[in-house]
């Protein structure tokens, strides 16, 4: 009897062995381990390459993007500050352009819903992005005295519920909190003004950010919205809210480790990983901008939220550490890789973008640049690495 139990209990491991891959671990946990390993291994091959370089972009002076919660309590109040100072000072941005601008912050809003049309589910997504950071980081710096890096909020370490990440406690070092939890929604359809239907069930909040740093008492949104009901001059007209919130833990699914994995270890080329990093509704960048809700669901007005920049920051962490983590001398190829055309979805048909492809952000904030001088965050104007 008691063989008997052995042997049928060893057909049950064995069984569970089958159903289960991974040696009964949980894959994401695998995923996660996964991920820090090509982390590391970013690391090492970019700090190789850094440390042979006697000018330009070194080992002594390349600049080091921390994750949002491992940031020192003065750190993050450093960031926090400037980017209160940049909401008070004036906009350079002409009212006979966009009439609703009033700050500096708002100048950077302006700039990404001018571009909006042409920078998404495109070939320039990823470099306008990168830049876009670039400048708002630099302005933090030049303008108001900033002294840290921007950093990046990695979705995966809380991938499971948006809702318990520390980078929305509520705490004064925080990037503020849900919004007001609005009851009794029904299922919420959300109408791209890009052309993209996505349906979004309510989350956990809905109104207003009601505890942190950015308060409707400390903090306001001036422009939108773009997505019906517009605001006024179809959203480019001055129309002071607050900042809401709507935290949904469903689409972590989509910024869990193994989509982060499935970029890194199985995409080849740029034309894998690119429409799989921005994809609307399942790629990590959507999914990001999803699971916050509010105006993180307008496209043109997204920067409103402080937590757009980590989070984009992280976006470019992933195009980043695919580009290098292939290896030193594959790393110059996949900086030269270029995917898709100048247009979303490619409609109207267009060229492929290459190289010498226009990076415009705007002109507000920053000059055009061609794709090639932002494919690299060790060369050109860019000088720093992800920790």
């Amino acid at each position: 009897m008691k063989f008997t139990a052995i042997i049928l209990s060893l057909l049950s491991l064995l069984n569970f062995a089958d159903a289960h891959p991974t040696g009964g671990h949980d894959p994401e946990l695998v995923a996660a381990k996964r991920v820090k390993e090509l982390h590391r291994k970013y690391i090492k091959i970019v700090e190789g390459i850094l440390k042979y370089r006697k000018t330009g972009c070194t080992i002594k002076t390349v600049r080091r993007r921390k994750e949002w919660n491992s940031l020192t309590k003065p750190e993050k109040l450093d960031y926090i500050n400037s980017v209160h100072c940049l909401a008070k000072l004036p906009p350079q941005t002409p009212l006979s352009l966009v009439p609703g601008v009033r700050t500096r912050y708002d100048d950077f809003t302006a700039s990404h819903a001018l571009r909006t049309p042409f920078v998404h589910q495109n070939g320039i997504f990823l470099a306008y992005h990168r830049h876009y950071n670039h400048l708002f980081e630099t302005a933090l710096r030049t303008e108001c005295n900033f002294k840290g890096t921007l950093p990046y909020w990695d979705w995966t370490l809380g991938w499971e519920d948006v809702n318990k990440n520390p980078i929305f406690d509520g705490s004064p070092t925080s990037l503020g909190s849900n919004g007001v939890f609005i009851p009794n929604r029904t299922h919420f359809i959300s109408v791209n003004p890009l052309g993209k239907v996505l349906d979004r069930p309510p989350g956990t909040g809905g109104g207003c950010v009601y505890s942190g740093p950015f308060t409707p008492d400390k903090w306001a949104i001036h422009l939108g919205p773009f997505t019906d009901p517009k605001g006024p001059d179809d959203g480019w007209g001055y129309n002071p809210r607050c900042l809401d919130r709507d935290l949904l833990k469903d689409f972590g699914t989509y910024t869990r480790p193994s989509n982060i994995t499935h970029v890194l270890d199985n995409c080849q080329d740029l034309a894998c990983a690119s429409p799989y990093i921005q994809e609307s509704g399942n790629g990590v960048h959507s999914a990001g901008h999803i699971q916050v809700g509010g105006i993180m669901l307008d496209v043109f007005a997204s920067p409103s939220d402080p937590v757009f920049w980590p989070h984009h920051a992280m976006v470019d962490k992933i195009w980043t550490m695919w580009q290098v983590i292939a290896g030193a001398k594959e790393y110059v190829g996949r900086t030269k890789e270029v995917w898709g055309t100048g247009t979303r979805y490619n409609i109207p048909p267009s060229p492929n973008v290459t190289l010498d492809s226009s990076v415009d952000v705007g002109g507000i904030i920053g000059p055009t640049k061609s794709l090639g001088e932002l494919v690299s965050t060790i060369d050109g104007d860019y000088c720093y690495i992800y920790e």
